[in-house]
């Protein structure tokens, strides 16, 4: 067996990079890719012929290369972007939200961002269909909305 792997190097290098691939694809940790990388450059070597201790060594030095130089970077340039990005139901704080139906403390609806969610007045005054107001929190699918222009129930103590 290990006969055939030594004369036929660049299969076994290959069927280590495939499945060090596939394994990536499931974790998602950029190390077995970098792995995998390695076992590409051993592929190259076995292909122009090298010893197998040759193409063990591109394996493990081209890894650990990849490991300690690219990955930080592949790191860094995948957790990129504008500071105070919102996303998901974030995005929706501070957003207009159109009353669709009296909307209380304990019952309401609201359409926000196109879509229909479930709605409370985070103030004590209830909110008449057809009036906007702005969402403050979101709570699971229930989004806690007050009278436009107000940020909070103590603002709404302090206007009434």
């Amino acid at each position: 067996m290990f006969e055939w792997i030594v004369a036929n190097g660049w299969v076994f290098w290959l069927a280590v990079f495939l499945i060090l691939a596939i394994v990536e694809m499931m974790s998602l940790d950029l190390y077995f890719i970098m792995l995998a990388g390695g076992a590409l450059g051993a592929v190259f070597v076995a292909l122009a012929g090298g010893p197998f201790w040759l193409q063990t060594l591109v394996f493990c030095v081209l890894a650990l290369a990849m490991i300690l130089f690219l990955r930080p970077l592949a790191i860094k340039h995948l957790h990129k972007g504008p500071p105070g990005l919102r996303t998901n139901v974030d995005r929706l704080i501070g957003e207009d939200a159109l009353v669709l139906e009296p909307t209380s403390r304990i019952a309401g609806s609201a359409k926000i961002g196109g879509e229909t969610w479930s709605a409370r007045s985070e103030d004590d005054a209830p909110l008449e269909p057809g009036t906007y107001g702005t969402v403050l929190r979101i709570d699971g699918a229930t989004a806690y909305i007050t009278v436009r222009g107000r940020t909070s129930a103590t603002d709404a103590g302090a206007e009434g």
